[in-house]
C-alpha cells in the first residue's frame, strides 16, 4: 500500500476511501473540521517561525488534508469539488492579476495590491467604503481584523499623518483607561481597554508590525522566561508556590540577562 511517491489523485481517492470506509472521518461535517483548520494554520505558521523545511513540508500537507476533506464533503453531497476549488482560484488569480494576464500597468507591489482590491470590490458589488471594511472577515483574531480594517480604511485617506500622531493617541486611550479602571464600571473599562488595543495596533501599522506575530512572539518570550524562573527555583530546592513576588522578580530579570546574552 505505501508507496515512495503519491500525486494529488492519490490524495483525492485517499480521502473518499477514508470517508467510505473509517468512521470517524466518515462523521465530519465542515463545522467539526472548522477547529482543525484553525490548528493546522498556526502549526503551519510555527513552522515558518523556526525555519525547519521538513516540518514545514508536514504541516503543509496537514493543512492540504482539510481543504481537501473539506472538497470530498460537498462532493458527497452534491456541491463543490476539488476540480471547483482549484478552478476558482486559478479564475481569480488570473482575473486579479490584470499587469501579468491583462493590460493593466502595476509595477510596484503597492499598485498590485490596489488594483486587487478595485478587483475584489467588482466582483463582489461593494459599492462603498464602509462595506469595504465589513468585508474583512468577522471571525478573524481580532488583532489581525482591527490591522486589516485600519489597513483598508487608510487607503481612502482616513489615517494619521505622521506616527508622532499615532503615539499620542496611544497615549491618550491609556489615560482614559486609567481614569475609569478604578471605576467597577466593567462596560466602561472594557470599552477603553478596546480603545486602547485599537490605538496600538495602530502604531503596530505605522511601525510595520504585525500585531497578531508581535504578541505571539512576546508571549512566547513569557513562557521561556518563566521557565528559567521555575527551572532556577527547582535548583534551590524550592517550589515557586513557596517564594514570594519579590524573589521570583529577581530571577525574571536573570532569565532577561540570560536569554539577552545569548
Amino acid at each position: 500500500m505505501i508507496k515512495d511517491k503519491y500525486d494529488y489523485k492519490d490524495l483525492l481517492d485517499i480521502m473518499a476511501l477514508l470517508r467510505s470506509e473509517c468512521p470517524w472521518d466518515r462523521e465530519q461535517t465542515h463545522d467539526s473540521l472548522k477547529r482543525y483548520m484553525i490548528e493546522e494554520t498556526y502549526e503551519v505558521l510555527e513552522q515558518i517561525d523556526k525555519k525547519d523545511s521538513v516540518k514545514l513540508c508536514d504541516e503543509l500537507g496537514d493543512l492540504l488534508l482539510q481543504v481537501v476533506f473539506h472538497a470530498q464533503i460537498s462532493r458527497e453531497n452534491g456541491g463543490f469539488d476539488m476540480s471547483d476549488v482549484i478552478t476558482g482560484i486559478c479564475r481569480k488569480l488570473i482575473s486579479r492579476h490584470t499587469h501579468v494576464f491583462g493590460e493593466v500597468k502595476a509595477d510596484t507591489p503597492e499598485r498590485v495590491v490596489e488594483n486587487w482590491e478595485e478587483i475584489k470590490k467588482k466582483e463582489k458589488g461593494i459599492e462603498s467604503h464602509t462595506d469595504v471594511l465589513k468585508d474583512v472577515p468577522s471571525n478573524l483574531p481580532a488583532l489581525m481584523r482591527s490591522f486589516k480594517v485600519q489597513q483598508k480604511a487608510a487607503r481612502v485617506g482616513f489615517d494619521w499623518e505622521k506616527i508622532e500622531d499615532v503615539i499620542a493617541k496611544v497615549d491618550e486611550e491609556i489615560l482614559e483607561l486609567k481614569d475609569v479602571y478604578k471605576s467597577n464600571n466593567m462596560e466602561r473599562i472594557s470599552d477603553e481597554m478596546g480603545d486602547a488595543l485599537f490605538a496600538l495596533v495602530n502604531l503596530a501599522r505605522f511601525l510595520k508590525v504585525q500585531p497578531e506575530l508581535a504578541l505571539t512572539g512576546t508571549t512566547n518570550k513569557f513562557i521561556k522566561r518563566f521557565e528559567y524562573i521555575e527551572s532556577e527555583s527547582l535548583k534551590n530546592g524550592r517550589k515557586l508556590e513557596e517564594m514570594n513576588l519579590e524573589e521570583m522578580d529577581e530571577l525574571w530579570n536573570e532569565a532577561k540577562s540570560h536569554f539577552t546574552q545569548k
